[in-house]
């Protein structure tokens, strides 16, 4: 009896939890309705405000161009009218004169004296060769057609006829061949989607400007997948291109879209282009970092301890180690790697936290202002005593730069350093192919191949970093920051990814020993 009163009760909180479930749905629902219903209204007053703007602005310019040719056939009439009224009144005149003399004529008709009516018919002769009567055009100075200022507003009457609201943009189309991926940019190519015609006029509208949205994902697929990047908008384009700046390519794929806008109205997206970026990213293993190396995040903070910050045990195996070799034996430095991982001594040094065990890994390292010395490469992961340094075991290759007597560049592994005859670089980029066993130190703004070498890997491989100080600084800090930068002209410029690390030196009073880089990487 009790065992089904229990089932039943928990039957019947499923389905209380059921109905409350669905009864915050509806309120949800009604929620959204309401909000769509004001939301509706307020749309639809802005719409019919915006329509009886445009209906008085087109009625203006009606207005306008109305007084503009009743202007001009009123000039015109006014010129006409003025030449007609001068000939008028100079015919006028001529008429009076005729009259006149035609009186004077019929008069001389009557003299009966010779001598008399030669002398009047002289007089009357002259007269009529001076006579404005003879002078005088018989013909209009102008015209009664005014045709000329006839119009015909047909082809506007019926466009008028046919004025409809503006259509929505149709979606535009993304050229995923012109899309370019380089300097932790992408470059978006689209083309606008093709004008229809209706009886001979574009229905499609005017398209005044392009919205794109881009989110990060791992995934060739436009559907976002759970904990994946939302969209991110860059609204008011005007041009039919536009270039992603400030990226990290922490994924595998970039999915962009893009829609039109006229005047009035906003189109649909097009289809989801995912950009591939092939990203190689990595951070830093803080479980790795030296003793006087703090990690926050994207943060490295060097705090000199000096001789008695340094933990005796550490120190006395510090000195033993010195009188060997600096190369343990691989297997076992691979059994003591598993319990301590954190280098110490005078190996100022962190390893990345992405492995590489195969295909082609790219990165950089910019050194800034007022670096002393730093060393970049790979290493094995397990096979790098705690002790060592980078370039100085057969499990490491590095580039050395320093400037602390005087400026040198050197490239080191197993112990023996390689002189290098070049300028200190502003820009090195290095280069891992695991499976054909090449590693490259390149100077990416001189295009310079600094060294290269050629071995066969047979372990794990991560990046290294190791950041040389002064004996002479105290309480100096190393900041990194992460940000994103990588070259254009360096291995496959398609497919980039970068991270920036910046690490400085600060000193209390006196800024003794300034050390400042940052690395960015790409695949």
């Amino acid at each position: 009896m009790y065992l089904c009163f229990c089932v039943k009760q928990e039957a019947l909180c499923r389905i209380i939890s059921t109905l409350a479930n669905k009864n915050e749905e509806l309120q949800t629902f009604l929620e959204t309705v309401n909000a769509t219903l004001t939301g509706l209204q307020e749309e639809s007053c802005k719409v019919t405000s915006e329509l009886e703007a445009e209906l008085e602005r087109l009625s203006s310019a009606l207005d306008y161009k109305g007084v503009e040719l009743r202007g001009a056939i009123e000039e015109e009439k006014q010129r006409k009218e003025a030449a007609l009224q001068k000939q008028l009144s100079e015919g006028k005149c001529a008429l009076l004169s005729c009259e006149e003399m035609l009186n004077c004529a019929n008069k001389t008709l009557m003299i009966t004296n010779e001598e008399e009516f030669l002398k009047a018919a002289k007089q009357i002769k002259e007269r009529v060769t001076m006579a404005l009567a003879f002078r005088l055009t018989t013909r209009p100075a102008v015209s009664e057609n005014m045709t000329q200022f006839m119009v015909d507003f047909s082809v506007e009457r019926a466009r008028l006829q046919r004025l409809h609201f503006l259509p929505v943009p149709r979606a535009p189309e993304i050229d995923a061949f012109s899309c370019v991926v380089c300097d932790n940019t992408v470059m978006v190519v689209w083309q606008p989607a093709e004008e229809f015609l209706v009886d001979s006029h574009t229905v499609s509208g005017r398209i005044e400007s392009y919205e794109l949205e881009y989110r990060k994902t791992n995934c060739n697929s436009s559907v976002r997948a759970a904990g994946e990047a939302c969209w991110e908008k860059i609204p008011d384009i005007r041009e039919t291109q536009v270039t992603i700046t400030g990226l990290k390519f922490d994924y595998r794929f970039l999915v962009v879209r893009v829609r039109a806008r006229n005047k009035a109205a906003v189109g649909e997206f097009s289809e989801p282009v995912a950009i591939e970026t092939t990203a190689y990213n990595f951070g830093f293993d803080v479980a790795t970092a030296h003793p006087e190396l703090r990690v926050q995040g994207d943060t490295i903070t060097w705090e000199s301890q000096g001789v008695k910050g340094h933990d005796p045990r550490l120190k006395g195996k510090e000195n033993m180690s010195s009188s060997r070799s600096a190369t343990p034996s691989p297997n076992k430095a691979a059994g003591s790697r598993s319990g301590r991982d954190r280098f110490a001594g005078e190996s100022y040094t962190v390893l990345g936290n992405q492995e590489m065990s195969g295909g082609c890994h790219y990165w950089e390292l910019r050194p800034l202002a007022d670096w002393k010395s730093y060393s970049v490469g790979i290493a094995y992961r397990a096979s790098l005593g705690r002790f060592d340094q980078l370039g100085k075991s057969t499990g490491s290759w590095c580039l050395h730069a320093s400037q602390w007597l005087h400026s040198s560049l050197a490239a080191k592994h197993n112990n023996r350093a390689k002189a290098l005859d070049w300028p200190l670089p502003q820009r090195i980029g290095i280069y891992c192919d695991y499976d054909n066993g090449d590693l490259s130190f390149i100077d990416v703004d001189r295009l310079h191949l600094l060294h290269s070498f050629k071995t066969k890997f047979s372990q794990t491989l991560v990046p290294a970093f190791t950041v040389s100080t002064t004996p002479h600084c105290s309480n100096t800090t190393y900041t990194t920051s992460t940000t994103t930068n990588t070259p254009t002209n360096v291995t496959n410029n398609t497919k980039t990814t970068t991270n920036t690390t910046t690490i400085s030196t600060n000193t209390t009073n006196t800024l003794t020993n300034t050390t400042t880089y940052k690395h960015t990487y790409r695949y």
